[in-house]
């Protein structure tokens, strides 16, 4: 975070919400009129990179060249990434899968969710589904991380940051319900809780992924990277909807006590950026000294 700039979170989330909910909408509607050429995947491409977009634009039109040399910093340089946070990159989300399924056994669950799946449960049209989930987790952490934490973060705590920025993140999807054959819609006509668990289950993850961003210096592609983890897990193994509810609160625990042992961070007391007042050329923020 940029201590001499004023963010501005109002701005970015309003005109994310705007322009990506515009084109989404936009595409479910067409999704049940153009299915056979694929137009409405046009469409939700667009909407996917609204975020990216958006923190783009902020980023280099603020005449801050601090917050452009800290955005293509956290970008390019991978030496923000811990080696000693590999292994969690790669195994926290798989054993929570594994767990959640060893879980669901004792509640009538099958062990046939332990086998790989043999596609993924939804389609993305034109769009191979790999490649649309790759792209989801590039074009959405390059804009939550780019601009949009960080916005929030210049004016709360991290624990309140990350909780805002998680139901925002949740409450962004919302459109894709409506979206013939998406994930979202699938779950959705299936069982309502299975949708609502999904919107649910998202607060725990942006919480989740936000750590692991700070934990590598705020590394854009540690983000992506673990994002695109959660993607896969997600569809690698057949695992039923009632066993990803279970998930939700597997990873609410973990969270718990990520934030039980990481209190000092997460709740730091922050002082806000004045909404007159700019922070000094120079000035260390607090935040960025507690990683």
């Amino acid at each position: 975070m940029v201590s001499d700039y004023r963010y501005k979170p109002q701005v970015y989330f309003a005109a994310t919400f705007i322009v990506t909910y515009a084109f989404w909408f936009a595409g479910a509607y067409l999704s049940f009129q153009d299915e056979k050429n694929g137009l409405y995947m046009l469409f939700m491409l667009i909407g996917l990179i609204v975020p990216f977009i958006i923190s783009f634009f902020m980023i280099f039109t603020s005449k801050n060249s601090d917050l452009k040399k800290d955005f293509i910093n956290r970008l390019i340089n991978l030496r923000l990434i811990r080696p000693g946070m590999l292994p969690l990159f790669f195994l926290i989300m798989p054993l929570a899968v594994l767990v959640s399924i060893f879980i669901s056994l004792s509640f009538g669950g099958s062990v046939s969710q332990f086998q790989l799946a043999d596609g993924f449960s939804f389609s993305t049209g034109s769009v191979p589904t790999l490649v649309f989930l790759m792209l989801a987790a590039c074009f959405e952490e390059l804009g939550w991380r780019g601009y949009a934490f960080d916005s929030l973060q210049s004016r709360h705590t991290y624990f309140m940051a990350s909780i805002i920025f998680s139901i925002l993140w949740s409450l962004w999807h919302f459109p894709l319900i409506f979206v013939n054959n998406f994930y979202q819609y699938e779950i959705y006509h299936e069982n309502i809780w299975y949708a609502v668990n999904f919107f649910v289950g998202i607060i725990p993850m942006g919480v989740f992924v936000s750590w692991i961003c700070i934990k590598n210096g705020k590394s854009i592609p540690a983000a992506i990277l673990f994002h695109f983890i959660i993607n896969i897990c997600q569809e690698a193994l057949n695992m039923t909807q009632t066993t990803k509810c279970i998930e939700t609160l597997v990873i609410t625990v973990i969270i718990a006590i990520i934030i039980v042992l990481d209190k000092e961070m997460f709740f730091s007391k922050v002082s806000p950026i004045p909404e007159t007042q700019n922070l000094a050329p120079g000035t260390q923020n607090p935040v960025s000294e507690a990683h």
